[in-house]
């Protein structure tokens, strides 16, 4: 028995996997949620390849690179609002109007970025106009995420979540990729003059045309399933005020686990995805072109293993697959930093390895999260804890890992900073319980348990 409300289910069956028609609706919904993921990591994906530009044109001065990294972790500041507000509110009226949305703010702020004056043009302002940019685009991102990992969860069968789930992060790294991709053709493009003064802008226009190709798949497809039939049976909570209420007095004990979990995801993440091209530069010397392809090629790999990760955690669980990630990270960090400070050949082999060591906890995300809420809360619940916790280590890990290499000297600062991380990660851990292959159905917390007695009193 997988479906714990057989009515609600037969009146919004998910899509047959095994069937035309059910693939083609599967593949509309991975699309829809993943664009949006890939639209924000784009954004992520220029400001990081483009930072020395950014960094001349509206830091200069003392503030430097530092100045740069402040802007990059401040729009995670709104992100814990963000999701305080899209949480709920998809909770009430449903998923695919909240993307929707979410979708448009952000490739918008990502584009204006495009036309902001510098600061030999506008003084103080330049920074500031940065900044409340990247606010709105952080603001954006504590809906979207949560939200797409829940409508995508919602959709996918229970015994291949992990794999579906696996395709939202594939546009993690595409959208990651992507970005440091056109960077690095500009730069090559260009010259040096031309990329400083208007290149650098280049970039930022592109998130537009992904926005609106977001737009338009997210209208094209119908509401998850799931949220469809608890609306049906009228047990959607009564308002966003008691929503984070129930969530605080019932279930508080997932939204702690998952923030444990969340701060060694997002450090590692961030780490290795928006620090590392500043760190390869400004810690190691390598030149911009070199430390982006040194990236591509670690992210390329990532992406072409990702969903056999995501497919292979439905067969053995996805607590093992954390595991797996967290120990490795927690034992190699220091001496594959190390091993990347050798050359530009062992800066592309370290990279890789910490990749694939990182990859069974990204590509198992919108697997395991989701199932750790029922319906009615659930998000809220994802959107609001993860973005809680990014915001608190993950969106500042590129400012604290600069500020400590820059302020000690000691550049195998960011090894360390990941294995807290892990450590931390891996107390959550424990209390996690395991949901692959599990029903997300329901108002109750999705368990193994609570499927075996809703197949017994089926029976």
């Amino acid at each position: 028995m997988t479906n714990p409300t057989p009515s609600a289910a037969n009146a919004h069956p998910r899509p047959d996997p095994e069937s035309p028609e059910g693939k083609s609706i599967l593949r509309k919904a991975i699309s829809a949620s993943a664009i949006g993921n890939a639209t924000e990591w784009y954004d992520y994906g220029v400001y990081a390849a483009t930072a020395t530009y950014l960094t001349d044109a509206f830091f200069p001065g003392d503030l430097g690179t530092l100045g740069t990294m402040l802007g990059f972790a401040i729009s995670f500041v709104l992100r814990p609002l963000g999701g305080f507000v899209w949480g709920p509110i998809g909770d009430r009226i449903g998923r695919r109007s909240v993307l929707a949305l979410t979708i448009v703010l952000i490739s918008g702020a990502t584009a204006l970025i495009g036309v902001l004056p510098t600061h030999a043009v506008a003084g103080v302002w330049a920074p500031v106009l940065l900044i409340l940019l990247r606010v709105v685009q952080g603001f954006s991102t504590g809906g979207e995420y949560g939200g797409a990992a829940t409508f995508m969860a919602e959709y996918a069968p229970d015994k291949k979540r992990g794999r579906y789930g696996s395709f939202l992060e594939f546009g993690t790294l595409a959208g990651f990729v992507l970005g440091s991709a056109v960077v690095l053709l500009l730069d090559l493009l260009l010259t040096d003059d031309a990329m400083a003064t208007w290149g650098w802008r280049l970039p930022f226009f592109l998130a537009l045309p992904l926005g609106l190709v977001g737009l338009y798949l997210r209208t094209q497809v119908d509401e998850s399933p799931v949220f469809e039939e608890l609306e049906d049976e009228h047990k959607l909570e009564a308002s966003p005020g008691r929503e984070l209420i129930d969530l605080v007095k019932t279930y508080w004990q997932p939204v702690v686990v998952m923030f444990g979990m969340v701060i060694a995801l997002n450090v590692a993440n961030y780490t290795l995805l928006a620090y590392q091209p500043t760190y390869l530069e400004n810690t190691i010397g390598m030149s911009t072109d070199t430390s982006t392809a040194v990236i591509l090629i670690g992210e390329l790999v990532m992406m072409a293993v990702i969903p056999f990760f995501g497919a292979w955690s439905d067969r053995t669980g996805r607590k093992p697959m954390w595991w797996a990630s967290l120990i490795g990270l927690f034992v190699l960090a220091l001496p594959l930093y190390w091993l990347m400070g050798q050359g530009f050949g062992w800066a592309i082999i370290g990279f890789v390895i910490l990749g694939l060591l990182y990859i069974p906890q990204l590509s198992t995300i919108s697997a395991t999260f989701p199932a750790m809420f029922p319906t009615q809360v659930r998000y809220a619940g994802f959107a609001i804890s993860y973005n809680v916790a990014t915001a608190a280590f993950g969106g500042t890990a590129p400012l604290v890992n600069d500020a400590v290499v820059e302020g000690t000297g000691w550049n195998l600062f960011p090894a360390l900073y990941m294995m807290i991380a892990c450590a931390i990660g891996m107390v959550a851990l424990v209390f996690l319980k395991e949901t692959a292959g599990v029903s997300i159905r329901g108002s109750e917390i999705p368990s193994k348990e609570r499927d075996l007695a809703m197949a017994a009193r089926a029976a």
